[in-house]
């Protein structure tokens, strides 16, 4: 049996807040496994893992349409009831998820290098500046 974590451990795990991880219970990307006698959120390591794909699909610019989309197919796909069929359908799902993903670590990558760029540019302003004139 999977060891059960509170909230506060998943939160400090996943560096979600409390609050996103609720918000995520709400938007039903995530459900807890299991709640305490005292009626607190009980979460296993498949929870965890699952709250950090949708960890790492937010700041790529996923919506929670289609967190809840790829998380169903992966899903689909882990179980045992996929037909052969349905397979190649889930899969191709996957891998258009795969390409936007992609994409969008390419357009993240141009933006950070014009940012390392702007920054070296005003490093390189203030190193013009005489000493006297910084204080």
């Amino acid at each position: 049996m999977d060891k059960h974590l509170q909230i506060g451990e998943v939160a400090a795990r996943t560096e979600l807040s409390l609050r996103t991880i609720r918000h995520y219970e709400e938007a039903g990307l995530v459900i807890p496994s299991a709640r305490s006698r005292g009626g607190f959120r009980l979460y296993t390591e498949t929870d965890v893992s699952r709250l950090m794909v949708i960890r790492r699909m937010k700041p790529l610019g996923f919506t929670l349409e289609q967190m809840r989309d790829l998380l169903d197919a992966t899903d689909r796909l882990d179980g045992d009831d996929a037909l052969d069929d349905e397979r190649e359908v889930l899969l191709e799902r996957v891998r258009t998820y795969r390409r936007a993903a992609t994409e969008q670590v390419e357009r993240l990558r141009v933006q950070l290098a014009r940012a390392e760029d702007f920054a070296a540019t005003l490093g390189a302003r203030l190193e013009q500046d005489p000493p006297a004139a910084r204080a």
